[in-house]
């Protein structure tokens, strides 16, 4: 895709992003500053649903094809973050489920917003990753169920929000982590394992990949454990350390094997130097050479 289409579509993304976010949270807002009126009421609750589908509405009428595709999820991004700060003003379970959805909606649109400037020949709809995987489907609502439950039944157990804000911190520490190394690596970085080195393949190993050999997936370990924390799901925080352990396990392994036929030496001199990152996972190298790697590490 042409670049000047690209930065053209990251701006467009931006504004509706933004646009939505405030106008959803003015709405939210007004009853708090204005007092409880049942017109404020309607305005508060009822206001929010207009104004986004009227944003929808503008955005379908002006925008066709890609550009409208990214305009639709962003705005759908900004309004569903917008509900997030909303629920962040709560003092109850609420509260954690709002910090949760701000860090989730700003994750998917950053997403975009990177690749469109770092790497922009590869950008698509799908990298806001909103369809990463059925696995990442399954998971993410597994976790909604368990807040939900627990919130029901013991809602005493959502209220520990120091707890969740090491959650918070966590999520910040892996969205800056995987941003960094995106912005390091630029062109190099993809969200799909290479198969075929382009002649302007480069091997990074400065900035954020002289600490480790795999920063963006460092960073989304921690992330995606940091959400559950959030969220304070006991279990899930459980499953989703062990699932994206697994996950990223097979992935490391499947890319290192890519990354020596591209760079021979070079990578592996670099191996012996950096480890992966993540915890008790070695990769591709000579001395675990005989893992098995799944169908689906190859892809998105």
């Amino acid at each position: 895709m042409e670049k000047e289409v690209v930065i053209s579509a990251a701006r467009q993304a931006l504004v509706c992003f933004f646009f939505s976010n405030v106008t959803l949270i003015m709405c939210f807002l007004s009853g708090e500053f204005l007092g409880s009126t049942s017109e404020l009421w309607a305005l508060k609750y009822w206001g929010p649903a207009f104004y986004f589908c009227l944003i929808n509405f503008i955005l379908k009428y002006l925008y066709k094809g890609f550009i409208y595709e990214v305009s639709i999820r962003a705005s759908g991004l900004g309004a569903v973050m917008a509900v997030g700060f909303y629920l962040v003003f709560f003092d109850n379970g609420l509260k954690v489920l709002g910090l949760y959805i701000v860090a989730l909606t700003f994750f998917h649109f950053s997403e975009f917003v990177a690749v469109a400037l770092t790497n922009p020949r590869t950008v698509t709809i799908d990298s806001f990753i909103l369809n990463h995987s059925v696995q990442y489907a399954v998971a993410a609502v597994a976790s909604w169920i368990e807040w939900t439950i627990e919130f029901y039944f013991f809602p005493g157990m959502k209220t520990y929000f120091w707890l969740s804000s090491v959650g918070v911190l966590m999520c910040f520490g892996g969205e800056c982590l995987r941003k960094s190394a995106m912005f390091t690596a630029k062109t190099n970085f993809t969200h799909t394992v290479q198969f075929v080195k382009h002649p302007d393949h480069q091997l990074v190993t400065h900035g954020v990949y002289a600490m480790c050999r795999h920063p963006s997936y460092v960073g989304w370990f921690y992330w995606s454990i940091g959400t559950q924390i959030i969220l304070l799901n006991p279990v899930c925080v459980v499953i989703y350390t062990l699932v994206s352990w697994v996950f990223f396990r097979e992935r490391v392994y499947a890319e290192e094997m890519t990354l020596l036929a591209f760079f021979g030496s070079e990578y592996a001199e670099y191996q012996r130097k950096v480890g992966t990152g993540l915890p008790f996972i070695r990769g591709y190298i000579p001395e675990n050479v005989k893992q098995k790697v799944k169908d689906e590490h190859w892809s998105y």
